[in-house]
């Protein structure tokens, strides 16, 4: 039974990469439903925050059972809330109303490559030669997706956004892996559910939600040449981009790694770039094709060139030698008895 000692991990690694995919197919379908609604008469802050409140309340008995985890773990709850959720997805959105959403994706797609920093800056871990040539190629193919020798081709402000976006995937992968590895780890799915809910708290302070045109979720949105129902759409946002991307991809981080994780979400790049060109008409140029593989492949360099994490550890010192004995004084050298000294 030698050869099946193995079969366990690979099983679990299988898994966690299976899960991954289909987090980044998720993840990769929002754009292409999210700018439909927009275009309809949405806010970009209004269709996030629809995304993420529904995504809350289908969680929400997890978070009830759930209920000391904000105590235990604020911070974490907290920052996966505040970054992971809200920040990631109200900038994406807030990108792809001003810039197509290939675009948008491939400069969020900076998050790998941004990644590899934190890991050799903030975690103080060697990196090789390769991953920084895999983040030279995410960033050479970034200025042509953008087209930086024309001026910037597309708006300043939503590729600020994109890059915002990018920044706050680094926050989610690192944080979905945050305690996983302690004997007190916490429940993946009670993280997300709890995350959601600080998400859509921190959202309706800044969308006012109470102001959103509901009466337009009857309407039908258009899908390129096509009409859809614009509910149709809101569901797939909340149901298929949210809950299940998020359940997917936390769990497999933890099954993974951040770095791997990382490598395996590059595919919702080119999902939502396919996604957007065949369902919304948004065709990219050349230089953005090619940008964009060039992003892919530096950050799957960055991240699979990546050092294994070897913890530092002090030298031991060897235990010092004893000291040699003293010589045995001469007899007429000892003092004579307390009884014999002068006082």
């Amino acid at each position: 039974m030698q050869g099946t000692s193995g079969a366990g991990p690979a099983r679990a690694k299988s898994r966690g990469l299976g899960l991954a995919l289909a987090s980044a197919v998720a993840f990769g379908g929002s754009g292409a439903a999210a700018k439909p609604l927009i275009e309809a008469g949405f806010t970009p802050l209004h269709v996030v925050w629809m995304r993420v409140a529904g995504a809350a309340l289908v969680l929400l008995p997890v978070a009830l059972r759930h209920r000391a985890l904000p105590r235990l773990r604020p911070g974490l709850l907290l920052g996966f809330g505040a970054l992971g959720v809200a920040g990631c997805q109200g900038l994406y959105f807030l990108a792809i109303s001003r810039i197509p959403v290939g675009v948008a994706i491939l400069v969020e797609y900076l998050g790998p490559a941004l990644l590899l920093g934190w890991v050799r800056y903030v975690q103080r871990r060697p990196v090789s030669r390769a991953a920084a040539l895999g983040v030279l190629l995410a960033v050479s193919g970034m200025a042509c997706v953008v087209e930086i020798w024309s001026g910037l081709a597309f708006d300043a402000l939503g590729l600020l956004c994109a890059f915002g976006a990018a920044c706050c995937q680094v926050a989610y992968f690192v944080l979905a892996d945050h305690g996983a590895a302690g004997d007190d780890a916490p429940d993946p799915v009670a993280v997300i559910a709890y995350g959601l809910l600080v998400g859509a708290a921190l959202l309706t302070a800044v969308s006012r939600p109470w102001n959103l045109p509901f009466g337009t979720l009857t309407h039908r949105a258009a899908l390129d040449d096509r009409e859809v129902p614009a509910v149709l759409l809101l569901g797939w946002l909340v149901l298929v981009a949210t809950v299940v991307a998020y359940l997917t991809g936390v769990v497999a981080v933890r099954r993974l790694s951040p770095q791997v994780a990382g490598v395996v979400a590059c595919v919702e790049a080119v999902v939502g770039t396919v996604l957007a060109w065949t369902l919304l008409g948004e065709h990219l140029g050349a230089s953005q094709i090619a940008g964009g593989l060039l992003v892919l492949c530096g950050a799957f360099v960055a991240q699979t060139a990546a050092a294994p994490h070897a913890p530092v550890t002090a030298p031991v010192p060897e235990p010092p030698e004893p000291p040699e004995p003293l010589p045995e004084p001469a007899a007429d050298a000892l003092p004579p008895p307390t009884s014999q000294v002068r006082r």
